[in-house]
This record gives C-alpha cells, sequence and structure tokens, in this order.
C-alpha cells in the first residue's frame, strides 16, 4: 500500500512533461490517422514509418554533410529534426506515387501494391543504413518503445521546455491548420473521390498531401514514442471516435480527447505497475513497464469502451436495439394474425398462445409479454385466452397486413415470384416498410385490391 500512497502523491514535473509530450504526439497523430481511417487506409501508417526509412538516412547524410562542411550548426538538432522531416515527406508522397503506379501499370489489388512498395523502400533504406551509416548505434528498445520517460534530457533552447513537446506541438498545430484550411477537399475527398474530381478539387493532389503529412507526423513521433506505438497513435483515437459519431468535425475533436486521454491514462497506469506487482501479483522485482506502451494499452481499454458503450454503434445499443425490434415484430406478427382471423367471420374468433407459438418461431414467454404490452397499450381486449383487436388494435393491424400483401402483390407482378413464393419474404419485409414505401408500392402496382392469393389489400387506416 505504501508504494501505492508513493506512486500517487509524487507526482513530478517529470512526470507532466511525460504526459504532455505523450499527449501532443497522440493528437498531432490523430488528425491524420481521422482520414486514413475514413480511407480505409489504416495500416498505410504502419507502411509509411518503414518505407520513409531511405528518405530519412538521405536525409541525415544530407544533414551530416553540412554539418561537417560548416553550413549548419553542430548540436543543431532543430535543424535536423526539420531535415529528417522533411525527407521523410518526400518519401511519403514517393510511397503514395509508387504505390498507385504498381497498382495501375502491374493491374494488382491496391494492398499488394503497397506491400511490395513499402517492402522494397524498406530495403532500400537497410541498404542505404549498411552503405553509409553502419557505425551508426540503435538500440533496439528506443526503436520499439521509444525514449518518452528522458524527453526532459533534451531541452527546447533555454526554455525550459522539452524539444520533444516542443516538436510535437508544432507539428499538432501544423496539422490542425492544414486540417481547417483545406477541410472540406479533405472530407469530400475522402468519402467520394469521384465526386471530389467532378467538382475540380484534386483527390489525387489531396491523397498525396496526406501521405506526406503522415509520414513527416509518423518521424516526429517515431523518436518520441517508438514504432509499435505510432501505429497506434495513428488508428486507434480515430477508430474510437468513429464508434461514438458520424460528424467528421465531432470525430476530429473527439479523437483528440481520446488520444490526451490515453497518454494521461498510460502515464497513470505505468506509474501504478510497481504497485500492482508486488501487491497483487507478488512479484517485488519484476520491471516496470514503459509509459509508450501502456499509452498502447490504455488506448485499447477506451476503444473498448466505446465499443461496449457507445451510445451509437456500441454493442449494448445495439442488442437493445435489437430486442426492440424482436418485440415489435412479436406485436405486429399478432396484431396481423388477429386481424386475418377476423376476416371471414368476425364474431367467432380470438387466438390462443399455444396455437400461435406453434405457427411461429416465437417462445411462449415472448408472446405472453407482446400481448401484455398490446393490451395496456389498448390495442387488443382479452377475455380469459381468447384475444380480440380494439377498434385503435384494427387500426394498427391494417398497417401491418397492407405492407404484406402489398410486398406480395410486388414479388409477384413486377419479379414474377409465384404465388406458393411471395408469403415468407412478406413476413420479414412487412416489418420494414413506411408509409412513402408502402404508398409507392401502391402507385407503382396501380394501386391493386387483391394481393396473389386473392385476398383483399386493406386501404390505408382501413379505407
Amino acid at each position: 500500500m505504501n508504494v501505492l500512497a508513493v506512486s500517487l502523491l509524487t507526482w513530478t514535473s517529470l512526470d507532466t512533461w511525460i504526459v504532455v509530450t505523450a499527449a501532443l504526439t497522440a493528437m498531432s497523430c490523430a488528425v491524420p490517422g481521422c482520414f486514413l481511417v475514413l480511407r480505409r487506409q489504416s495500416l498505410m501508417g504502419d507502411a509509411l514509418s518503414h518505407a520513409v526509412l531511405p528518405g530519412i538516412v538521405l536525409a541525415y547524410l544530407a544533414w551530416n554533410y553540412g554539418r561537417h562542411a560548416g553550413w549548419l550548426a553542430t548540436a543543431d538538432d532543430g535543424t535536423r529534426q526539420l531535415v529528417l522531416f522533411f525527407g521523410a515527406a518526400v518519401t511519403g508522397v514517393l510511397c503514395a506515387l509508387l504505390t498507385e503506379a504498381v497498382r495501375d501499370i502491374g493491374r494488382v489489388e491496391a494492398g499488394a501494391a503497397l506491400g511490395v512498395v513499402f517492402t522494397s523502400l524498406f530495403a532500400l533504406g537497410l541498404l542505404l543504413v549498411r552503405l553509409f551509416a553502419d557505425q551508426a548505434h540503435v538500440d533496439p528498445g528506443c526503436v520499439l518503445y521509444g525514449n518518452l520517460e528522458m524527453v526532459v534530457a533534451v531541452p527546447f533552447g533555454t526554455t525550459g521546455i522539452p524539444l520533444a513537446a516542443a516538436t510535437a506541438g508544432a507539428v499538432c498545430l501544423i496539422n490542425l491548420l492544414l486540417t481547417a484550411v483545406f477541410f472540406k477537399e479533405l472530407q469530400l475527398s475522402s468519402f467520394d473521390p469521384a465526386l471530389a474530381t467532378s467538382l475540380e478539387i484534386p483527390a489525387r493532389l489531396m491523397n498525396y498531401g496526406l501521405m506526406a503529412v503522415t509520414s513527416a507526423t509518423v518521424v516526429t513521433a517515431f523518436e518520441t514514442v517508438g514504432s509499435v506505438l505510432v501505429l497506434s497513435m495513428l488508428v486507434v483515437p480515430a477508430a474510437t471516435a468513429l464508434l461514438l459519431t458520424d460528424r467528421l468535425r465531432t470525430v476530429l475533436g473527439l479523437s483528440l480527447v481520446a488520444a490526451t486521454a490515453a497518454a494521461l491514462l498510460g502515464h497513470s497506469l505505468a506509474r501504478l505497475l510497481p504497485w500492482f506487482e508486488s501487491a497483487v501479483l507478488g512479484m517485488p522485482h519484476a520491471p516496470d513497464a514503459s509509459t509508450s506502451g501502456l499509452m498502447a494499452v490504455a488506448g485499447g481499454l477506451l476503444f473498448v469502451l466505446a465499443w461496449v458503450l457507445g451510445p451509437r454503434y456500441g454493442v449494448l445499443r445495439a442488442r437493445r436495439d435489437r430486442l426492440r425490434l424482436r418485440r415489435r415484430i412479436i406485436r405486429e406478427d399478432l396484431l396481423g394474425r388477429l386481424y386475418r382471423q377476423e376476416e371471414p367471420r368476425p364474431t367467432t374468433i380470438g387466438l390462443t398462445i399455444p396455437e400461435f407459438a406453434s405457427d411461429t418461431q416465437h417462445s411462449p414467454a415472448a408472446i405472453r409479454a407482446a400481448l401484455d404490452h398490446l393490451i395496456r397499450e389498448g390495442l387488443i381486449t382479452a377475455r380469459g385466452e381468447d384475444y380480440r383487436l380494439t377498434d385503435s388494435g384494427r387500426h394498427a393491424a391494417v398497417e401491418v397486413v397492407r405492407s404484406h400483401r402489398l410486398w406480395e402483390s410486388y414479388l409477384s407482378q413486377e419479379i414474377q415470384v409465384g404465388p406458393q413464393h411471395v408469403h415468407a419474404s412478406a413476413e420479414e419485409v412487412e416489418h420494414l416498410l413506411d408509409e412513402r414505401l408502402k404508398a409507392e408500392l401502391a402507385a407503382q402496382l396501380a394501386h391493386p385490391v387483391e394481393d396473389p392469393h386473392g385476398k383483399a389489400i386493406p386501404g390505408r387506416s382501413g379505407e
């Protein structure tokens, strides 16, 4: 417990800068990530993080040459970052151009073309490293998980702000400004490139621009959070936001919130991990986990929460909607059955639960609940096990039967389906037709009075 208290109470300025840097990096990735997810190019970020390697190597060699020639300051990290930024952006555009060329000329699927291009560029980058930068020291742990815990070691000038935080903030601001300026073009070219082109919006140029921005963003984030978390930052906040809303502006805003929340929650989990390992798992000497890795875990947890609890596409919402639909279908089936039983001799009919259950796939318990609901709504009356329609119930039943028989007539007249095969389809479609569709069907069929079985099609509201 003491470890838990220490973890919770000893929040320092280092923790604050770690969270700020991680949040700014995640937000800078989330902005282009939203458009990648919308364009179904989610893995493009992973591909670009590898494909930009030759551009980074060439940019690094150019920066190193300029430094030795005396054109650049020896310890100018800002210039180095800018040169790498430019090299990655150019290579990102080159990757997009080559992918399209391989797809169009080679006539291969887009994913296969991307695989060919990014592996080839990555191999070229490795070759360049082997030829010209083989002496460079590369820490595998830094490549995978970044160096987030050491951000304060390299300040931005004399400001005291970590260089990584300043860089990530600048990239995030640039990405937000570009999105604000080209929002309409990005929106149209993402949802319907053909429509965008017809409106003289250069959809292909917007795609190249997005690839360049994504490449530069990935390279900037790569050094701070590593190659594993970059893809998580690009995709997970956007995917989480898309589970909560359909409006693009709101998606962008929620993705920024999700990115910030993942950064804060991830670092908090990293601080609490020693206590968990010691008090819960009995592992006093277990190694600490990196903030970057737990940020990915936190992002995944937020995605699961949105997937389960999302007000629009959440699992619980979907289950509730399916349950409501199932109950409505049972009630409408009951109303339709009572109406059909009234047609030949209105004074001598009724309905029993075992009889209805034997004719349908509904359980007796669900039928009983539906009957109780219809009684409460005043649509039917019950005398023992004998159920009858009220005037209001007959009005509602007419709409169900009218939908059923109009759809049977449509299948018979327009698609030439035999009368013996139209009932099953109509049993399902009768619950989906609204007033507009029923009016359009009636008009297209010249307002039929009988269905293919010779039964009367009731007019609207029992006319």
